[in-house]
């Protein structure tokens, strides 16, 4: 009873180790036949994380049976980002014990982490049906979101089929950026209803930091005191990583 997964560079597992460690300490990755699946939310219930990254995306695959693989975040992403950008990496298990991590080019370095008990219980997707998309480059995003950070803590956003609103109140000031479907960066604003929400800054950019350069446009999705939804592509044969924020307890 084994399980493998190998791909030819770090990218992708560094993106994963930089979003999850945004809200957990200690995660449990689930792999199975059909690939690798995380499902998290921080000890305040505010944020979640569900990634799914199916076995196409590897250059070499196996699992023959289901493992849940319990880690200190920290000690896993040490390793990660000792590969350089030409390394493949293998992880491995083949008992509940250690995960094995490999690091090859040409050079050969193989290192092992205690795997831990899981103290999270398992997490379910919310089922949501939002009404405002917005997609929009992650650099617009991000300077909008520093832009209201200048002067506030959270932002509210309000949207209509034609425009969207960032808007920020803080003892500082306030901040309101307006983007248009026309403008550059932005490939979609659709709202079925005019939706308005409020929601933590810190968080926000703390995911957006987290994504890097890996993805140039993000896909946004709220509604009116609903979660606010940030989804990005996670290789190139249908992985992705959700990011699920609950709005401002006093704006519900």
């Amino acid at each position: 009873m084994s399980f493998v997964a190998k791909t030819k560079s770090p990218a992708e597992w560094k993106l994963i180790m930089n979003v999850v460690s945004t809200i957990v300490e200690e995660p449990s990755f689930e792999a199975n036949a059909e690939g690798i699946q995380f499902r998290g939310m921080d000890p305040s219930h505010v944020a979640m994380i569900d990634l799914n990254w199916p076995n196409a995306s590897f250059e070499k695959y196996e699992c023959d049976k289901e493992f849940k693989l319990t880690l200190r975040i920290e000690e896993l992403s040490k390793l990660i980002k000792r590969a350089k950008q030409n390394n493949s990496i293998s992880i491995s298990a083949e008992d509940d014990e250690y995960l094995i991590v490999k690091l090859e080019n040409g050079r050969k370095r193989e290192f092992q982490i205690r795997l831990i008990e899981s103290s999270q219980s398992p997490q379910q997707v919310p089922k949501l049906a939002l009404d405002s998309r917005i997609v929009i480059d992650k650099g617009v995003f991000e300077d909008t979101l520093n832009d209201v950070g200048a002067v506030a803590d959270h932002i509210t956003i309000e949207t209509n089929n034609d425009e969207i609103k960032f808007i920020g109140n803080g003892d500082a000031g306030k901040a309101e950026i307006t983007l248009n479907k026309s403008d550059e960066g932005v490939s979609e604003i659709s709202s079925k209803v005019e939706s308005k929400a409020t929601y933590s800054l810190q968080y926000l950019l703390s995911i957006l930091k987290a994504i890097g350069t890996t993805a140039e446009t993000i896909s946004i999705e709220y509604s009116n005191k609903m979660p606010f939804k940030i989804e990005f592509r996670l290789g190139e044969v249908g992985g992705y990583i959700n990011f699920y924020l609950a709005p401002r307890i006093d704006d519900r």
